[in-house]
């Protein structure tokens, strides 16, 4: 008749076997995610749109949080504020022409484009939409983030 019951001690490593194998799990997990983050494995941000209400002359910067918003002769591009040495927040240098990163001195050209300093890489450009009402005139612009 004591065959029939089960055993105390089946059941109790029916349970840690199954701890075991969750514990494992787990452990695969951890490990792998650093691992999937080193590859490249990142889930992009969704884009962020915004919205510069102002026309701007040839030759005027407007400065944003995130971008600068350079408008030449031959149209208005958006270029990053963050400095590829670093991070730091770069700022539009109207005297000199050039865009000049405060921490080290990395210089770029209004285009972006790496001049000088120990920054190795050119600043990201965003794409610019420009907003025209009925007539046709330019009243803003939409930076793509």
């Amino acid at each position: 008749m004591s065959a029939q019951t089960p055993q105390p001690d089946s059941s109790r490593r029916r349970f840690l076997s199954r701890q075991l194998k969750w514990l494992l799990a787990g452990t695969i997990a951890v490990l792998a995610t650093p691992l999937l983050r080193f590859a490249g494995f990142t889930v992009k941000p969704k884009p962020r749109h915004v919205i510069v209400n102002k026309p701007l002359l040839p030759g005027s910067v407007h400065t944003d949080h995130d971008f600068l918003l350079i408008a030449g002769e031959t149209g208005v591009l958006a270029v990053s504020r963050r400095c590829t040495h670093l991070g730091c927040r770069v700022n539009f240098r109207l005297e000199l022409g050039i865009i000049e990163c405060p921490c080290h001195q990395s210089r770029f050209s209004p285009a972006g484009i790496r001049q000088a300093g120990p920054a190795r890489k050119d600043l990201p450009t965003y794409p610019v939409r420009l907003l025209k009402d009925d007539q046709g005139k330019v009243t803003g612009y939409e930076v793509t983030l």
